[in-house]
């Protein structure tokens, strides 16, 4: 797999844990699910909420790690053709 499938394939994953995060806090705060379901109810939302977190967190660091990559190799370029251009 290419880098640019896998960055692509990163932030879908990202989005959708950001995306059950947003449907479990909207579940547990403004629905009527715990007070229809009860304890069974707040399993749900909370569930929908630590998975979408297990899903979004690592991928936006390992993004982060790689953004870090192209942002230093960029500027490696930069150094190398300005010493190249001074001589």
């Amino acid at each position: 797999m290419n880098e640019h499938k896998l960055l692509t394939l990163l932030k879908v994953i990202m989005i959708t844990g950001l995306l059950l995060i947003a449907t479990g806090h909207y579940l547990l705060s403004y629905s009527s699910v715990p007070a229809t379901y009860g304890v069974n109810g707040l399993i749900l939302s909370g569930a929908l909420m630590a998975f979408g977190i297990v899903l979004s967190l690592p991928t936006k660091m390992y993004l982060t790690f790689i953004f870090v990559k192209n942002e230093n190799e960029r500027r490696d370029k930069e150094k190398s053709r300005r010493a190249s251009k001074s001589k």
